[in-house]
């Protein structure tokens, strides 16, 4: 089974000006799980005067927990961060840790050095709460600050912070520059490294080769995709990356390749107007909720 994780409540929201408000948070929630889909990112825990979007995390978590057979995760930025996240009751967390030194120093404010005794620290939270904890290796495929990242340098850095302690990685492509050959080498160059703890792709369409890149993923065996509900998002600190994986077309490829995610893609295109009430004359992206299914989609699903 191939888990698709929806990040637009958290990676979608935190890139818009507006402030959806929780009733609608607590919506799509909702309607998202009962579509079949097992994990969401919530939010993330930041400051609130910094991303005023995700102020309301905490509750966001609380009622989350609520869902039977959803996985609650969220996003953290440092110690701070994780410590509110448990206290709140994540089931997992993630801290994103830029490949490019850069970018580091404009998203979180730390060095590569530094980002790695975090990792640690936040580590250490996670083992005593017994919450599940990922390292996300944002700019992996090209930084639009740096420009391409070595490879190898990803693989060094994925490596210590697997000796500092993260369960799962995830490969980010925040500012959509990667290709279906870049994925391939920089999935198997990092597994060789840390093996079965790297199962996830964090994908942008922002040059239209999101599913593609999936797919290349998919070949080499990674089992998660994060996508967003309408493509939602992007990264604020990451000048022209906009726009990540639209849920509604990877779940229409996966379903129509037999590939079974167990969601519903009809409930999960209906979310859509929980997004479109809540956040009116904002874009949404997708082609499935615009075409539709396949005549034959579910003959495709049953082979």
């Amino acid at each position: 089974m191939i888990l698709v994780s929806e990040v637009g409540p958290r990676d979608g929201l935190q890139s818009i000006s507006r402030v959806m408000p929780l009733a609608a948070k607590k919506a799509w929630i909702a309607a998202e799980a009962a579509a079949g889909v097992r994990e969401i990112e919530v939010g993330s825990f930041v400051p609130p005067s910094l991303l005023p979007q995700m102020a309301d995390t905490a509750e966001l978590v609380e009622f989350a927990r609520t869902i039977p057979g959803l996985n609650v995760v969220a996003l953290v930025p440092n110690v701070k961060g994780a410590a509110r996240a448990v206290a709140a009751g994540v089931h997992g967390m993630s801290i994103p840790f830029s490949m490019s030194e850069t970018h580091s120093l404009k998203n979180v404010r730390k060095s590569h050095a530094e980002m790695i005794d975090e990792i640690g620290a936040v580590a250490a939270i996670a083992r005593a709460a017994g919450v599940h904890f990922a390292v996300g290796l944002s700019t992996a495929f090209g930084c639009t600050m740096e420009g391409a990242v070595p490879q190898d340098r990803v693989v060094r850095l994925a490596v210590a912070a697997a000796e500092a302690g993260a369960a799962e990685f995830s490969l980010s492509d925040t500012t959509g520059y990667a290709d279906p050959a870049q994925v391939k080498r920089l999935v198997r160059a990092v597994r060789a490294e840390v093996g079965e703890r790297l199962t996830t792709l964090h994908l942008h369409n922002t040059r239209g080769l999101g599913l593609a890149n999936a797919l290349a993923g998919l070949e080499e065996g990674i089992t998660t995709l994060d996508a967003s509900l309408g493509g939602l998002g992007g990264c604020p600190f990451a000048p022209g990356a906009s726009g990540n994986l639209v849920t509604e077309d990877l779940v229409l490829m996966l379903n129509s390749m037999g590939l079974e995610t167990g969601i519903d893609l009809e409930k999960l295109i209906d979310v859509r107007a929980i997004l479109a009430e809540a956040l009116p004359g904002e874009p949404l992206y997708g082609f499935t909720p615009d075409a539709g299914p396949m005549l034959d989609y579910h003959e495709r699903m049953a082979k």
